[in-house]
């Protein structure tokens, strides 16, 4: 069993303001101040997006997706930023459906987000579609059941803010944008439940194929994703039960069950899990691990 007194005692022992704060509020859903949130909000570009620390001023739709994934855990998905980033983010799916870093960015990137490599791109492409698929969730959940002002829903990549609102947002702005990425997804799922990419795209695609009642192949992809639970890395298995939670996949599900017998296995005696990207990033992959088993 996960012990998750001992991975909040990891987080308020290793974690910043920020970090702190997504604990609170995913522990007990406290508000942030809005002097944090400010700073969890800084350096967005004009456009919408945020720049990655390898990409210098230039908006990446890696880097905010990242940011989201942040600003998520302190319950800032309905501010004017994550609007604007969601905004940006929609704006930016291509013709075929898929997203993609700027060509620019292409002697910088790392490999999962290096534009022109279809790997990378399909990665994005999970990424972005599940931010979207949740914002949409977290409008229909507000009491916007995706109208606007009593219209039909708004198909348009973006969309008003609505003030009136208690989300802050009125349309469910991103059905279209949405319809069409899933179309890209499910187009490159394999018979095998596998993508030919990296294995997030499996549950990423897993979580927005439920959320879209397409349920025969997100189960398809957690059979495949459940052939390799044993040897998951803690990162890993942590993204996967959060992000199947996020869009209200069951708790008993049996591939949440699996993927908490997993954490339990690999969480450190100091409470914490270790992240694939270095140790700087071990207090994320630990929210990431509390946000799955809360």
């Amino acid at each position: 069993m996960v012990d998750l007194d001992a991975a909040i005692g990891f987080v308020v022992a290793h974690g910043d303001a920020v970090e702190r704060a997504r604990l609170s509020w995913l522990r007990a859903g406290a508000a942030p101040s809005p002097e944090l949130l400010d700073s969890a909000e800084v350096g967005q570009t004009p456009t919408g997006g945020w720049p990655a620390v390898w990409g210098a001023d230039l908006a990446s739709v890696d880097a905010t997706c990242f940011r989201l994934a942040e600003l998520d855990d302190l319950g800032a998905l309905g501010r004017p930023a994550a609007r604007r980033a969601l905004d940006w983010l929609a704006s930016r799916q291509q013709a075929d459906g898929g997203w993609e870093e700027d060509l620019v960015l292409a002697d910088d990137a790392p490999w999962w987000a290096r534009p022109g490599d279809p790997e990378a791109r399909l990665y994005l492409t999970a990424t972005v579609t599940f931010w979207l698929t949740v914002a949409d969730l977290d409008a229909r959940h507000a009491g916007s059941l995706g109208r606007r002002a009593g219209g039909p829903p708004d198909p348009r990549p973006g969309g008003p803010l609505d003030q009136a609102t208690s989300s802050g947002y009125a349309g469910s702005a991103y059905i279209g944008v949405v319809h069409t990425a899933v179309q890209t997804l499910a187009g490159q799922l394999q018979p095998d439940g596998t993508f030919p990419s990296y294995l997030a795209v499996g549950w990423l695609s897993a979580a927005v194929f439920h959320q879209q009642e397409l349920f025969y192949e997100s189960a398809r992809i957690q059979v495949a994703l459940a052939d390799r639970m044993p040897k998951l890395s803690p990162a890993n298995a942590a993204s996967l039960a959060a992000a199947l939670r996020r869009v209200g996949v069951d708790e008993q599900h049996w591939t949440l069950v699996a993927a908490r017998r997993r954490l339990a296995e690999t969480q450190r005696s100091d409470g914490g899990w270790e992240s694939d990207d270095g140790h700087q990033f071990d207090v994320h992959t630990t929210l990431a691990a509390i946000r799955a088993c809360r």
